[in-house]
Formats: structure tokens, sequence, C-alpha cells
């Protein structure tokens, strides 16, 4: 949109942004396709918004050209679907560009039983860019004999290519949910890196050298039931004992949603570094259950698995334990949204804890299961 100045709002303009969809949201949409069994097209409207005289509400739907599997009854015609085509090319400058194959970033394969989400292209391009196409592949991604700390009697290194890989491998975690620990453990030493730390990038491109296809797969037979885990990494942050904050949520195994965040608030326990953890998976359990309202299904009570008994009894109970008085009001709804039932908590062994591949670095076996166990394999 162009400039507002002299302008006011509310008669010359309303609004001054563009709409920007979450990558939670294109992941839960083909979660969504996969179970349905869809074939996802792609279209580019080119005009239709930018410049279409439009004075109304306008909303735009698939044409029924496909057989509903909740409505067996009820067979539609292709026709449907080129009259609808040949209507948006007449009215719009639209182009039809086929079956969903790329897509902000994202690398789509539609198969039969299911989809699977990759940035295999991606990993090789910034293999070539930072030489790494011939070194030797590393299995696991952190050397659990040298943790990184802040080391500040050692060289540093050059600033721009470390923050240049940092930047190539974040943009890498919206498909990799299995470097993001290790990346943004990495990220937090860009002020001022030092060879140990440049040591841990370069580990993470030897462990994409030995697995640049890994990726998630969204089966058609799974369910659609709405899951999450919680996990916290306590004064697990090297630099000042912060916690972090873990979590991912699942549409039956279809992982739609991690993340993998350091605590802005110092907490002086496991339970309180929990329960801060446990509040912010439920602020996005919360808008994955408005998310999926839009496709007619309601997951309220959705169970979130957690392997700290403590942090249980703390939200369960209505009581107010003086214990935690000192805990930002903040973290306190998910106490009102489990009285809502609006979800529920759930006891898990750490073992099957899968938000335990963000928290902290494992060997080879135990890093090998978490992976497996998020839906991430080889095509």
């Amino acid at each position: 949109m162009g400039s507002t100045s002299g302008k006011e709002e509310g008669i010359d303009y309303d609004e001054v942004f563009a709409p920007v969809a979450r990558i939670e949201a294109i992941r839960i949409f083909l979660a969504y396709a996969s179970y349905m069994g869809f074939m996802v097209y792609q279209i580019d409207v080119k005009s239709a918004f930018l410049y279409g005289q439009i004075e109304e509400e306008v909303y735009v739907c698939q044409p029924l050209g496909f057989e509903d599997p909740d409505h067996p009854d009820k067979v539609y015609k292709k026709e449907l679907c080129d009259e609808f085509e040949k209507l948006m090319k007449d009215k719009f400058q639209m182009s039809s560009m086929g079956e969903l194959t790329f897509f902000l970033g994202l690398q789509v394969q539609q198969k039969k039983k299911g989809i699977f989400i990759s940035q295999d292209k991606y990993v090789n391009e910034i293999l070539r860019k930072f030489n790494y196409t011939n070194v030797k592949y590393a299995s696991t991604l952190t050397d659990l004999e040298k943790p990184l700390v802040q080391d500040g009697d050692v060289a540093d290194v050059y600033k721009h290519l470390y923050r240049s890989m940092i930047v190539s491998l974040m943009y890498l975690t919206a498909s990799r949910p299995d470097i993001m620990f290790v990346v943004y453990a990495c990220a937090r030493f860009q002020v001022s890196p030092k060879t140990s730390h440049l040591l841990a990038v370069k580990r993470i491109f030897r462990y994409l050298k030995g697995k640049p296809s890994l990726g998630l797969w969204y089966s058609k037979d799974s369910s659609l039931e709405l899951l999450a885990y919680t996990d916290s990494g306590y004064a697990g942050a090297t630099q000042d004992r912060n916690s972090t904050t873990r979590g991912c949520q699942f549409l039956g195994n279809r992982l739609v949603s991690w993340k993998c965040k350091k605590q802005t608030v110092v907490v002086t326990s496991t339970t309180e570094a929990e329960y801060v953890a446990a509040a912010s998976c439920y602020g996005q359990v919360l808008w994955i259950q408005n998310q999926l309202l839009d496709y007619g299904y309601n997951f309220m009570d959705t169970v979130i698995y957690i392997d700290n008994t403590s942090t249980i009894c703390i939200i369960e109970n209505p009581i107010q334990h003086s214990k935690i008085k000192h805990i930002e009001i903040r973290h306190h709804f998910i106490r009102d949204c489990n009285a809502k039932k609006v979800d529920s908590m759930g006891k898990i062994d750490t073992q099957h804890n899968v938000a335990d591949l963000l928290t902290k670095g494992f060997d080879a076996g135990r890093f090998q299961y978490l992976v497996s166990s998020i839906g991430m394999l080889n095509p």
C-alpha cells in the first residue's frame, strides 16, 4: 500500500499492513490435506486484490471437484474445477501453476499415502555455498564433551561468515526441527563468536551433509487428534543460566508446530521452568485450536503431555500455592484453561517426551530415536 502521509485514517485508508500467513498455518493445512486425501494445487492471482475494484468482502472457496470422504453420496464433477479456473482467468490475471510442489521455501511431495515436506534442495545449496559438499558427515549435532560457553580468552572469528551461516540454518528450521536446538544455541553467540562456536556450527553442516533429505512425513492414515508435548531445559543457557522453553504440537502423528526459545524470566527451580514452558505451549495450542475451527474441528480439552508431576499439581490445584506467587501473572492463564477444560495435562515419562529433542544434545542412539518419534524420515 502507498504512503499514508497527508491522509486521515478511517476516511482515506483503513489498514496499512499486509497479512502474512504463519508457517505453522501452512503445515496445518498440509496436514489436513494429507488426512483428507486432497490433491493440493497452486494458483497465482496477480491482480485480484491489488487492482480489482472491490467494495465488499470477497470469499474465494475451492469448487467441489472431488469425492468428499465425509459425504460419499456427493460425487462432484471435474468440469466444475475447470469452470472455476476459467472464471478466475477471465476475471483476474490468474495463472495456474499445477500441483503444489514448492511453497514458501518448502518442497512438497504429494503421494498416495501422504505428504512429505522437506528442504533438501536448500540444504544442498547452503552446503555448496559454504564449501561443505565434500566433508565427512557427523551422526549427531553436538559434541557432548564440549558444551558451548562464552570462551572469552579465545580469538574471535569472522563475524560476517558466522552470522551468514546461522541465518542460513535458521531458515532451514522451517522443516528441520532436529537441528533447531543447536542452531539457536549457536545463534546466541553472534555478537562475538569464538573458534569453539564456529566449530559447533560446522558440525551442524557436517550433520546436514549426512542427512540432506530428512523431512516431515504427514501420513494419510493417521488420525487428526491434536496432541502437544512440553518440556524445559532448566538453566540450560550457558551465558546467563536462563532456562529454555520447548514444545511441539501434533495432528495425529503429523508434527505441525514446534518451539525452542530461551525464557525471559529468571526461574529458581525445575518446576518453575516447566510451568513457564507449559504456559507457552498452552498459548500455541489455543492458537492451533482456533485455526482448526475454520476446518470444522473443535479440539477442546486437548491433552498436553509433560514429564514433571509438580507442574501438573500446580496447574490442576485450584488453591494458589504460596511457593508460586513470585511467578509472573501472565503465566497463570494455563490454570484457567485447565479449569475450563480447554486443555488438560497428561503425565509422560521423560524417555517418551518427544519435546526432549529441543532441550539439549544427545548421543547418537537417543537422538535418532527422538528424530524418528516426531515423524521425520528420508523419502
